[in-house]
């Protein structure tokens, strides 16, 4: 909310629309994806801080997880309605990741250290500062200037910028 952006939900025809393109883009996508019941309880009150800590220190302690640890939060709250904030959802995700349950204790442990907390804010400043909106938002280098691409509608304009054909 750094940005000013709102929530679809704040524009009814807009959140209605935003849903209809969400299930049409996964099953293009073929994404298992199930929204969860409560959208705005999953994604504005609880929202994802814990879980954004947590792959934060994954990444500093142990980057080989990050993809699997990642994709295991988002399988849990969007594909299978799941928890993603309290420390034993956290848990049950890295392990299904195939992170070692000791190791997966001493990451959840740092995910409240101010080295985390520091680094996720640093990491969400840079998004802001390359005009991060919303999701997804990409950017990549091109000739050493960074280009922001916003929406999964740009991913081939952005593959051309990066020279692959479609």
């Amino acid at each position: 909310f750094a940005t000013g952006n709102q929530l679809p939900a704040v524009l009814p025809k807009k959140a209605e629309y935003v849903m209809k393109d969400i299930r049409r883009m996964a099953k293009y996508c073929q994404v298992p994806l199930s929204l969860p019941k409560d959208i705005l309880d999953t994604v504005v009150v609880k929202g994802s801080l814990p879980a954004m800590r947590f792959i934060t220190a994954v990444d500093i302690a142990e980057p080989q997880f990050l993809e699997p640890v990642s994709r295991e939060l988002w399988m849990r709250v969007w594909s299978r309605d799941e928890d993603i904030v309290q420390p034993e959802s956290i848990l049950a995700a890295a392990e299904k990741a195939g992170l070692p349950s000791g190791k997966s204790q001493e990451l959840l442990k740092m995910s409240s250290s101010a080295e985390v907390k520091n680094r996720l804010k640093e990491t969400t400043d840079e998004a802001l500062k390359f005009g991060a909106f919303g999701v997804p938002c990409f950017v990549i280098q091109i000739d050493g200037k960074p280009q922001l691409f916003f929406g999964s509608d740009r991913v081939e304009v952005l593959g051309s910028f990066l020279g692959e054909c479609y």
